[in-house]
């Protein structure tokens, strides 16, 4: 097998630490011995637990001396909650290490230099486009200093999110709300906006999968946010931090009946600095930001969402939100869910987002159109600007 078919399979491990590894990197290991046979493979499960490359060498055992190991992201060099991953695989004897994503963080960053100043052999940026998309989440994180942010929204194909008279439910199918709440599970934070809140009074948690392919009711999940827990079993993991909610109020009008006060996930509700203190929901915390002329400062709002922790977020609506999201250039992949179906009128699923004309127009590039039931599931992210 070459190089690429090696990472490939290391970056496959990689995806199953999605949702579990947060605040940490997603990080996929393959370990070969001298005669290039796989001897062992690992994966990064859960924040404060062995990193990739020790599950992958424990696997291996001293069938790695002489071998090459794949990772997804350079080795780390510095003494965290574990120790240096360079260090562990200059003590298990490895002759050769190929490295997909250099790491960008620069208290870990130095795996690759100190493994070639002990004569390993190293390689990288092998595969390297397709490990950033796997890890697209914290490499924003470290690289933009603030969240990297989905907009996910349904619509039919003739782009309504809601009818003329209002209801929105459903527009798309069973399975493809079913997958909504992977992608929940998959986020540390869903952002919602106040318009969404008043008029559909959503949960924001993740729910596990009804028999028919709907979510069920229920709170969110403790471990993992999902239905399948990528940790292995019975060793002793701490459950994964619960999905925090966020509400957009800019003028506080978030009810104190709202299901996103229920208590069953942590919300945080973001208003105006200006906002009416008697207004302020008791019931969640709240942090005061700027207002500016279409609501908050949402680039204030990334900023203390990073501070606490939070790699990666859901913005799930409505349209004036994400329109206000994409105009000032903070979303970085947009998922839409498209039924068979037609409207003709009602609310659009994006609202203004600063493109007067063709010229101004956000544009994107797809990464992978997926059926989900009847629908379908597009996936894309905006062409980077040295492309336009």
């Amino acid at each position: 097998m070459t190089d690429q078919a090696h990472m490939r399979r290391a970056i496959e491990l990689a995806a199953r630490g999605r949702g579990t590894t947060s605040p940490n990197p997603v990080v996929g290991c393959v370990v070969l011995d001298a005669s290039g046979q796989v001897v062992g493979e690992g994966f990064h499960a859960y924040a404060g637990g062995p990193h990739a490359e020790v599950v992958a060498l424990r696997a291996a055992g001293e069938r790695a001396r002489g071998g090459t190991a794949y990772v997804t992201l350079e080795p780390c060099d510095h003494t965290g909650r574990t120790g240096p991953c360079a260090l562990a695989l200059l003590e298990a004897g490895l002759a050769r290490v190929v490295v997909a994503v250099s790491d960008p963080n620069p208290a870990a960053a130095g795996g690759a230099d100190r493994l070639t100043r002990h004569g390993v052999a190293v390689t990288t940026g092998v595969l390297a486009a397709e490990a950033e998309r796997g890890n697209a989440e914290w490499l924003t994180s470290v690289r933009l200093g603030r969240p990297h942010v989905t907009w996910k929204y349904a619509a039919t194909l003739d782009g309504r999110s809601a009818a003329a008279d209002g209801t929105s439910q459903w527009i798309t199918s069973p399975e493809s709300r079913a997958d909504v709440h992977r992608l929940r599970a998959e986020a540390d934070a869903i952002i919602a906006g106040i318009g969404t809140v008043l008029a559909d009074d959503p949960r924001l948690t993740v729910r596990r999968p009804a028999g028919d392919g709907a979510p069920a009711d229920g709170p969110g999940l403790p471990a993992g946010r999902s239905g399948t827990d990528a940790r292995p079993p019975g060793d002793g993991a701490p459950a994964t931090r619960p999905l925090l909610r966020v509400v957009v109020d800019s003028d506080a009008r978030t009810p104190l009946t709202a299901r996103v006060l229920d208590g069953s996930a942590p919300t945080l509700v973001a208003v105006a600095a200006d906002a009416d203190a008697d207004a302020l929901p008791s019931r969640a915390e709240v942090v005061r930001l700027a207002r500016r002329p279409y609501g908050i400062d949402l680039a204030g709002l990334l900023a203390e969402l990073h501070r606490r922790q939070i790699v990666g977020v859901l913005l799930e609506g409505g349209p004036t939100l994400a329109g206000s999201f994409l105009r000032e250039g903070l979303i970085d992949r947009v998922v839409g869910y498209l039924a068979p179906a037609l409207l003709g009128e009602g609310a659009a699923a994006l609202g203004p987002a600063g493109a007067a004309t063709i010229a101004e127009t956000h544009r994107l590039e797809f990464e992978d159109v997926t059926p989900t039931g009847p629908d379908l599931r597009l996936t894309a992210r905006p062409v980077p600007l040295k492309e336009l």
